[in-house]
């Protein structure tokens, strides 16, 4: 391309040209259908995906998507084998990628089994099985500062009490510190592998047009990359309370899609176990506080840091609670999870490099330094059998 053209048009022309250009070369292709010739043509799909229900005194209502090639049109309710009449909000056909709420005034029955079938004018059937039914909570302040607490006792308490080591922990020494450091990475470990199958298993819940599968991976890889870059924004790893600092956000942000989980199956009526599943979850979660401290050994450490810290480690687990048991959504679930498994990466590169650093032969693995590292497996894999949901 001559330089003389390129200089006498503005610079903003070369930003939008060739994007005019691809919106224009793909509404030709659609318009001329090159690929008629070839007898190729996409069969139509319908795909309708359920993302959230909620049942009370004037029956089940259901969130749908369409994530299919082809709208939609609902034209008949099935529950448990039987037809019902319904309300869909908006009316009419439902395009790709749109939402709609359908309201059925069906007499459902605590803690039974419901199974809805959806189907669409063309024939087409998608179940939706409602394992456990349970009224879904509506607002009320006591209903809101009861999942508050529930979400302090599982995240706040917990971290608060693992941070009362650190008296005691300070007089482990270096080789106790460097312990208490691979301890640490043990269990961000599991937790970093927690956080990602729950991300995971969230997925499969989303419409599939959003992949979710990929989408947790790609969340991940980008919280990831933004925080370690935040935290090298001074160009030198993160030490003392900045690494603290640094562990307990990426423990708190662990703790939002735990509380989340939590949250929505208390909601639903799956969370059975109730007052032992708190208990579980204080255990699970204690020695998340143990590993906050243990950047901070070798420092002086005020009383309010230790406050600071444990509110961002532990708050977010209320905030969890709330989310998943009034505005639940498996797509928005499954990115907070996997925004946590990143967080957690970059703690455990952190981590890391501080071992690595203050090791005396600058390399941690050592026989205690490994045992530590299983240990801190070992606890979260056996505390979290007490907290199935």
């Amino acid at each position: 391309m001559s330089d003389k053209i390129t200089q006498r048009l503005p610079k903003w022309t070369w930003l939008i040209l060739p994007v005019v250009l691809l919106l224009g070369s793909i509404a030709l292709f659609f318009a001329t259908n090159p690929l008629e010739p070839l007898g190729v043509q996409a069969p139509p799909i319908e795909e309708v995906t359920v993302e959230r229900t909620v049942l009370d005194e004037e029956g089940i209502h259901l969130t749908v998507r369409v994530n299919g090639s082809e709208p939609v049109k609902i034209a008949q309710v099935l529950v448990d084998d039987a037809y019902w009449e319904f309300t869909q909000t908006p009316k009419g056909s439902l395009s790709r990628l749109s939402t709609a709420k359908i309201d059925i005034p069906y007499p459902w029955v605590r803690h039974e089994l419901h199974e809805i079938k959806l189907i669409t004018s063309t024939g087409a059937t998608f179940s939706h099985t409602i394992e456990i039914a349970e009224p879904t909570p509506a607002w009320s302040l006591q209903r809101v500062g009861a999942y508050i607490l529930l979400g302090i006792y599982i995240g706040v308490i917990p971290v608060g009490l693992g941070l009362l080591f650190y008296p005691y922990l300070k007089t482990l020494g270096s080789k106790g510190l460097n312990f208490l450091l691979t301890l640490t990475i043990g269990l961000l470990a599991y937790l970093f592998i927690d956080t990602l199958q729950e991300g995971f298993e969230i997925s499969q819940q989303t419409a599939g047009v959003f992949s979710g599968n990929l989408l947790v991976w790609l969340t991940t890889g980008i919280a990831f990359l933004i925080i370690f870059a935040v935290g090298r924004r001074g160009g030198q790893a993160p030490e003392g309370l900045s690494l603290a600092t640094y562990l307990a956000f990426g423990i708190g942000l662990h703790n939002l899609g735990e509380g989340l989980a939590v949250g929505a199956a208390m909601a639903s009526g799956e969370a059975a176990l109730g007052s032992f599943l708190v208990v579980g979850f204080t255990l699970h979660n204690l020695t998340e506080g143990i590993g906050i401290a243990a950047p901070l050994l070798s420092r002086k450490t005020s009383f309010g840091t230790f406050v600071n810290l444990t509110l961002l480690a532990g708050l977010p687990a209320a905030a969890g609670t709330l989310i998943g048991a009034f505005s639940y959504a498996p797509h928005w679930g499954a990115i907070l999870f996997a925004i946590g498994a990143g967080a957690i990466l970059q703690v455990i590169v952190e981590v890391g490099v501080f071992l690595t650093k203050n090791a005396p032969s600058k390399s941690w693995f050592t026989v205690p330094n490994l045992t530590g590292f299983v240990l801190g497996v070992a606890i979260m894999y056996g505390t979290a059998l007490l907290v199935a949901v």
